[in-house]
């Protein structure tokens, strides 16, 4: 299996030059095979308002391809739809499109991943006045329980699994002007629920398509898989390195973001020593199940803060250092696959 690999952040000429229909989008990887079809999968239930489906996909790691299940997620901002992530033929390989939240959906390469992403925008509900409502056509919502809801029928086109746009047996589709705007439009990338979740996927070996040959033993779950403790996160995500046309002011930024990054792996040690100490205490205290589920739940929860609180550092950092006018990368996996 020979694998071209591409350079992080490719520069936008070459993406413009691999690939014109989607030259808006960040490429993360290029890779020779192609990815699998999409696994046929039954939506699980939404778990509460404001949760938006985010599809399944065929995610790339050194050893192959692996299932990162569809979830639901909630939207990070009021009026946000997600765009899904998606793979296309660039010339020389796969390239993959990770997905994004916005207040458009953009061009996800024309697949038809279902539950409302039938290769053009979304057909799975819409915002009004603040509340997301659910078209139940083709989402599994409770209506007991949720009422912002309506049933509209639409046109799933037509049905397939195939999982990459171009090349040889791929969607033949191009991104429309508005779907172009969309990608301009403000967004943000993959909310730490869903890295922490495609983390978790990545590591499940049982996830993979030399494991399951295109059958995941879990293709859907309710709810992102977040992480309880410091050692279930993704490594700290270094970001591209400054680019201002400044040498020294560069330099001066790049430590800066070194220093950052050494922090924050600090901050994690520190608190999976911490989280370490009293898993040793209950151990020797023989806790009962209620007592140790209590402690999880306090360890996830102190996780997730120290995680905001890193995205957040990271974030006014890089905001701090862009060059007036200039805008920062929408770096990030999530995103796409996945049917009825």
């Amino acid at each position: 299996m020979q694998i071209h690999r591409c350079i992080r952040f490719l520069p936008l000429l070459l993406v413009m030059l691999a690939a014109p229909a989607i030259s808006f989008a960040q490429v993360d990887a290029s890779i020779t095979v192609a990815p699998p079809a999409l696994p046929v999968y039954q939506q699980p239930i939404c778990p509460g308002d404001g949760y938006i489906w985010t599809p399944g996909y065929w995610a790339w790691a050194d050893d192959g391809y692996y299932w990162v299940p569809g979830t639901w997620v909630l939207a990070p901002e009021v009026g946000f739809l997600w765009t899904p992530a998606y793979w296309g033929w660039g010339g020389g390989g796969f390239l993959f499109y990770p997905g994004y939240w916005g207040p458009f959906v953009g061009f996800y390469g024309g697949i038809n991943y279902g539950f409302g992403y039938f290769g053009r925008g979304y057909e799975g509900g819409r915002w009004n006045n603040g509340h997301f409502f659910y078209n139940t056509t083709v989402n599994n919502v409770n209506v007991n329980s949720i009422h912002n809801v309506y049933n509209t029928r639409v046109n799933e086109g037509e049905v397939n699994h195939v999982s990459y746009n171009g090349g040889n047996g791929g969607i033949n589709a191009r991104a429309t002007p508005q779907e172009e705007a969309a990608a301009n439009e403000r967004h943000i990338p993959p909310v730490a629920a869903q890295t922490q979740h495609a983390w978790a996927a990545r590591n499940n070996a049982q996830q993979r398509y030399s494991a399951n040959h295109g059958t995941p033993p879990v293709a859907a779950t309710p709810r992102a898989n977040m992480a309880v403790h410091p050692k279930d996160l993704p490594p700290v995500d270094r970001p591209a390195a400054p680019n201002t046309g400044n040498a020294k002011q560069d330099q001066k930024y790049q430590q800066q973001q070194e220093k950052l990054v050494a922090k924050q792996n600090q901050d994690r040690r520190k608190l999976q020593q911490q989280q370490d100490n009293e898993h040793q205490q209950l151990a020797k205290q023989q806790a009962n199940e209620a007592k140790t589920q209590q402690v999880e739940q306090r360890h996830q929860q102190q996780t997730q803060q120290m995680q905001q609180g890193h995205t957040q550092q990271m974030q006014q950092m890089q905001q701090r250092q862009q060059p007036s006018g200039g805008g920062g990368s929408h770096a990030g996996g999530g995103g796409g696959g996945g049917h009825h």
